[in-house]
């Protein structure tokens, strides 16, 4: 049975066609992406669900959740709440996802608030990055949390046995770094995670620990700096091979590990990350997403529900919830 992937045709940057186009190179036999947007889009011969309204990227995410229920993006996380679909894709306003994804799907029992995790494509392997900006103000309890919700998802869907979990600071001795970061070192120091201490974001691309645990606003400036510098680097690099003939000979040679090189610092080949802590799941691609980019979110919103990632999460995390964040549940 193919997955149901419900897409936010109207999210992101490049309009309805890019979303179109991505979700039509993520149609397989074990994916269906179905399409959320207004009457009349051309859907290319994918299902679309009729909307009426749209989320714009600058508007107050719970007001306009609570205003446009019946937008593409809301009736795309409904979809999922309602069993119509098993995942939800959407390139548009992060911060209304968030709103209509705890609306629509609410919270795993246990979790205070979901966390967005980005697997990054480091030199010893694939890390995860939490939270990467699903919350800007953050509470210790709240990064202890989401180390644990970042360490299960590496175990189950990286396959990373017993994976190491640092806290992202501006230096690697524990008493560095604002008050934030002092408490939660505290609360990761003393809680059963595989805890190295702190790391600092030069070391990211390297392969700085399975986990890195940050609060959001850190996360995503972050990000958005690697991101960034990888276009940066990846584009200089290209113009200086063709700006000479002897650069466009030398890049010929080099073609094969330069297009591997590009593959995987390329946030296009992830295509998103997953907002971690639902009750299903969700997948938030960037707002600039191209084709081959939504295709990808499709792809690892897929993989989450085959590898059950919201099952195993509802498993394990009541037994691995920190005390200090049941007691400010309770």
């Amino acid at each position: 049975m193919s997955v149901r992937v419900a897409v936010d045709a109207l999210g992101g940057d490049r309009g309805p066609a890019a979303v179109v186009a991505g979700a039509l190179e993520a149609v397989s036999d074990g994916v269906a992406p179905v399409l959320y947007g207004p009457e009349g889009l051309d859907a290319q011969g994918l299902g679309l669900v009729a909307t009426t309204q749209e989320i714009g990227m600058d508007e107050k995410p719970a007001d306009a959740v609570r205003a446009k229920r019946e937008s593409s993006l809301v009736r795309a996380c409904r979809a999922v709440g309602d069993g119509d679909a098993d995942a939800v894709v959407s390139a548009g306003n992060t911060g209304a996802m968030l709103a209509a994804s705890l609306l629509e799907l609410r919270r795993l029992r246990g979790v205070l608030r979901p966390a967005i995790a980005v697997p990054i494509p480091a030199e010893r392997g694939p890390s995860v990055l939490i939270d990467a900006g699903a919350n800007a103000d953050a509470r210790p309890e709240h990064l202890l949390q989401f180390a644990h919700m970042g360490a299960i998802f590496a175990e189950e869907i990286l396959g990373i046995s017993e994976p190491a979990v640092r806290l992202l600071s501006i230096g690697e001795e524990p008493e560095k770094g604002n008050q934030l970061t002092l408490d939660a070192h505290e609360l990761l120091a003393g809680s059963d995670l595989r805890f190295e201490g702190n790391v600092e974001s030069r070391d990211l691309l390297v392969g700085a620990s399975d986990v890195v645990v940050c609060d959001g606003f850190t996360g995503n400036v972050c990000l958005k700096l690697l991101e960034g510098t990888i276009k940066a680097v990846l584009d200089a690099l290209r113009s200086e091979i063709l700006s000479s003939r002897r650069g466009r000979v030398g890049g010929l040679l080099i073609r094969p590990a330069a297009r591997g090189l590009r593959d995987r610092l390329d946030p296009d080949t992830y295509g998103g990350a997953y907002l971690l802590g639902l009750q299903g799941i969700v997948v938030i691609a960037h707002g600039n997403s191209s084709p081959r980019a939504i295709g990808n979110a499709i792809r690892l919103a897929a993989r989450g529900v085959d590898h059950g990632l919201v099952r195993r999460l509802s498993e394990r995390f009541p037994d691995r919830q920190p005390r200090a964040a049941a007691e400010v549940s309770a």
